[in-house]
């Protein structure tokens, strides 16, 4: 369930409306009309998962027809776009692709200045940037005043369309099992989460969405999949017998809702900060939860991650442990990733989020272990970078 006025608009009239603005595009470009280009804003367009979402947004096509594979196919566009993709080191100088529709802006949430101007013209705001380190003064500085002064922009300039990535680590400790936003309290514990769940406000009181995604996977995960590999190390076994239910998403699944969310429906006739403004048809506002319907089991993870051998000097056969004897094992055996997180990552933490995906009549695809596939060789590199560098 989502909160703060979140559409419950059925997927079936999210796909009726795009058709008909796709049909109208399409008979705009056969007459030699000129349409003024969907301006959308990406913040921490360098970053996981902003990267991708960029990635996603270049697929996009004004005249792509509807696929038999709704999984994979990009997201039709109402209009032509233009991508203004911002970044505190944008990526222009090094990006071997030209594209027309991209271009690249300087913008770092800890310093304001940068930030003005940013929004002038654009029709949406995907706010993918944020402090995910511990240092709480600048994870405030950046997550809290610098949300707060980028929507500000955002209203000023009259952007119709925020959308906003938060996490469901927000939550706090757990063990969570199914629950809807606002079942329970928030209860963030690190620095990052609280300031992340403080930036949710501005984009709410501006009547936007926040989307609150569980473990994100992929390749450019060096949170996730690093992790469970040290923990392996740290404890090998499988944590608790491997029952832990646990709210994943691939990182080109959440891309794509990301940017159904920007481009459809696209007859927006509200713009966030406008007293009384409608929300527009069939764009979920509020608090959203945003990993893959289905949970994932902590075992069949590992078992999948084992399988594509990611993990390097892996054990040959790992007996079951109880949580309490995990516990010892994990104390046994210094590491960089702390109780708090082992439990994050093999305990009950998952959240029901099949609203957002209905709403945005988005498929949200096989699922994150089907897409481990296609990451597994850059997990492997990757892994076994940080390996050679900390021997």
């Amino acid at each position: 369930m989502a909160r703060s006025g979140s559409s419950s608009t059925p997927g079936s009239e999210c796909t009726s409306v795009t058709a008909k603005t796709v049909s109208e595009a399409r008979t705009e470009a056969g007459s030699g009309r000129t349409t003024r280009p969907w301006r959308v804003v990406v913040t921490g367009a360098t970053g996981f998962i902003g990267s991708a979402v960029l990635r996603e947004l270049l697929r996009t096509d004004p005249a792509s027809s509807p696929s038999t594979h709704p999984d994979s196919a990009p997201t039709p566009s109402p209009r032509p776009l233009h991508i203004r993709a911002a970044s505190r080191k944008p990526a222009a100088a090094s990006d071997p692709t030209t594209d027309p529709r991209l271009d690249w802006a300087r913008a770092d949430l800890a310093d304001p200045a940068s930030l003005r101007g940013l929004c002038e013209g654009a029709d949406v705001l995907l706010h993918l940037a944020s402090d995910i380190g511990r240092d709480a003064e600048h994870c405030e500085l950046v997550n809290v005043l610098g949300t707060a002064a980028l929507v500000d922009e955002a209203v000023r300039a009259g952007v119709g369309r925020i959308v906003h990535l938060s996490t469901a680590a927000v939550y706090g400790a757990g063990p969570h099992s199914g629950l809807d936003v606002d079942e329970i309290p928030p209860a963030p514990v690190s620095a990052a989460s609280r300031t992340r769940l403080a930036a949710e406000q501005p984009v709410l009181a501006a009547g936007g969405t926040v989307l609150r995604p569980g473990l994100v996977l992929g390749a450019g995960d060096r949170w996730v999949v690093p992790a469970l590999a040290e923990l392996l190390g740290r404890v090998p076994a499988r944590w608790d017998g491997g029952r832990g239910l646990l709210s994943v998403v691939a990182v080109e699944d959440l891309a794509r809702l990301f940017v159904r969310l920007a481009l459809g429906p696209y007859g927006t006739s509200g713009t966030p900060g406008t007293s009384g403004a409608p929300a527009s048809s069939g764009i979920p506002r509020g608090i959203h939860h945003a990993s893959h319907p289905t949970p994932v089991s902590n075992g069949d993870l590992m078992d999948t991650l084992l399988a594509h051998d990611v993990f390097p000097d892996a054990p040959a056969a790992l007996p079951d442990l109880s949580w309490a004897d995990c516990l010892q094992r994990l104390e046994a055996t210094p590491g960089r990733v702390s109780e708090r997180q082992f439990a994050l990552l093999a305990r009950d933490h998952w959240y029901r989020s099949e609203e957002v995906w209905t709403a945005a009549a988005c498929d949200p695809g096989p699922g994150p272990l089907a897409r481990l596939a296609d990451s597994a060789d850059w997990y492997r590199a990757h892994l076994r970078a940080r390996l050679q560098t900390r021997a």
